[in-house]
C-alpha cells in the first residue's frame, strides 16, 4: 500500500509534485490515520514561507529540498496497534498534505492523544495534538468545513486579543490590523467585538477586497492600504497580518509615538517578505513577534483543558454567526487538486472569498 504525498519545492513554493511513498507496517502502539479533508489556507502558505526558521518544515519528513505543507484537517483510524484507539475513529489535527499518516500516541485521553514520534518532539506541543472528535466541544458534523477553514487561525485570533487584553490594550483606542480579509484577522476582530467592544476595529486591506471585509460587519471601519492617511492618529495596538516591510513602515510613520504596540503574525504577501531589523529604525515601538503555539501553551496551562476549550468553543461559536456566508466553501477531489490550489495560493492567485476544502 503507498501513500500519496504532495511535495513543496522550498525554494521554489510555487513548484510542487506528488509523490507515491509505501506504507510499510505499523510498530508496537502506532495507528495509521487516512486522511479524509483538510483545507488549505493562506495560514498553509506561512507555514512554507517561515517553515525553515519555525520547523514547519520538519513535522512531516521528505527529500532534500523539498517538503509537505502541513494542512489542518480531519482524519479516520483505519489501523491501530494501540490498545486506546480503535480503526473507525475520527480525530482533527495536523496532517499533512498527503493520504494518509502514521502516528504514535501518547499522553491519551478520553479528548485527544499527542503524536510522541521522536522527529515531532523539539517542535510545539499545539501541533503534535489530536483532538478524539467523540468528545470535542467545538466539533459540529455540519461545520466541519468551516472549522478546518476557519478554526485555527480563529484561535490564533482568539489568542491575540487574549493576549491583548490582559494587558488592558496598552492604552490604546483602536486596533489596526493589515489583511482585513484573512481569516485570522476575522476571527481577532470577532473576538474583540464579543470581549473588547470599546476598542474600534479598523480593518486594512487592498482596494479590492474592501467590499468582501465590509460585507463582514467585523469592522467599525475598513481603509483601503493606499488610504491609510484617513485613519484618525490615536492611541493604537497594529497587528500586522501581511508581512509586507514597506506597509509596516507607513503605519509606524503614520502614528508615531500613538502606536502603543506593533506585533507581527504571519506572512500573507511573501513577495514583499522581509526580516525586521534589516531596515532603517521605525518611529513607535518595536515590532514584536506573536507565535500563537507559546500563546497557546500559556493559556491552557493557565485556564486547564476543559475550561479553556469551553472558552474557545463558545468564542467560536460566535464567530461562526459573524461569518455565515462570508465565504463560498469549494470541495476539490484528489491530492492533484491540493497541490493546483497550493501553487495558486502561494502566487497569490486565490479570492479571499472562497473557503477551498480538499477530500484526498
Amino acid at each position: 500500500m503507498d501513500a500519496i504525498k504532495v511535495h513543496v519545492r522550498r525554494g521554489a513554493l510555487t513548484d510542487a509534485a506528488l509523490a507515491e511513498v509505501p506504507l510499510g507496517p505499523l510498530g508496537d502502539g502506532e495507528v495509521r490515520l487516512q486522511i479524509e479533508s483538510f483545507s488549505v489556507t493562506a495560514n498553509n502558505v506561512t507555514y512554507a514561507v517561515v517553515g525553515d526558521g519555525f520547523r514547519y518544515w520538519d513535522f512531516f519528513p521528505a527529500p532534500d529540498g523539498m517538503g509537505i505543507v502541513p494542512m489542518w484537517g480531519h482524519a479516520r483510524v483505519i489501523e491501530s496497534r494501540h490498545p486506546d484507539i480503535a480503526v473507525g475513529e475520527r480525530v482533527y489535527g495536523y496532517l499533512p498534505m498527503a493520504s494518509h499518516l502514521d502516528v504514535l500516541p501518547g499522553r491519551v485521553s478520553a479528548g485527544g492523544f499527542s503524536d510522541m514520534a521522536e522527529h515531532r518532539q523539539p517542535m510545539s506541543p499545539v501541533y503534535n495534538s489530536y483532538t478524539r472528535l467523540a468528545a470535542d466541544p467545538e466539533h459540529d458534523p455540519a461545520r466541519e468545513a468551516e472549522r478546518m477553514i476557519y478554526g485555527p487561525l480563529f484561535r490564533t485570533g482568539f489568542l491575540i486579543e487574549y493576549f491583548l487584553r490582559g494587558q488592558d490594550w496598552f492604552g490604546a483606542e483602536q486596533l489596526v490590523v493589515t489583511s482585513a480579509s484573512s481569516k485570522t484577522a476575522m476571527g481577532l476582530a470577532s473576538v474583540a467585538r464579543q470581549n473588547s467592544p470599546r476598542i474600534q476595529r479598523i480593518g486594512l486591506t487592498s482596494k479590492g477586497n474592501v467590499g468582501f471585509v465590509e460585507a463582514s460587519g467585523l469592522y467599525d471601519s475598513v481603509v483601503a492600504y493606499d488610504d491609510l492617511g484617513r485613519v484618525p492618529v490615536l492611541r493604537s495596538v497594529a497587528v500586522d497580518f501581511a508581512g509586507n516591510a514597506e506597509l509596516l513602515a507607513n503605519i509606524h510613520r503614520h502614528f508615531e509615538d500613538a502606536l502603543a504596540h506593533s506585533a507581527l503574525v504571519g506572512a500573507t504577501h511573501i513577495e514583499a517578505r522581509s526580516v525586521f531589523g534589516k531596515n532603517d529604525p521605525l518611529p513607535g515601538p518595536k515590532p514584536q513577534l506573536f507565535f500563537a503555539p507559546d500563546h497557546a501553551v500559556a493559556f491552557f496551562k493557565m485556564h486547564g483543558a476543559e475550561e479553556g476549550g469551553k472558552m474557545v468553543a463558545a468564542a467560536w461559536r460566535e464567530f461562526l454567526k459573524a461569518a455565515e456566508g462570508t465565504i463560498a466553501i469549494e470541495r476539490h477531489k484528489g491530492l492533484e487538486a491540493a497541490r493546483d490550489v497550493f501553487t495558486a495560493m502561494a502566487a497569490g492567485q486565490i479570492d479571499p472569498a472562497k473557503g477551498i476544502v480538499i477530500e484526498p
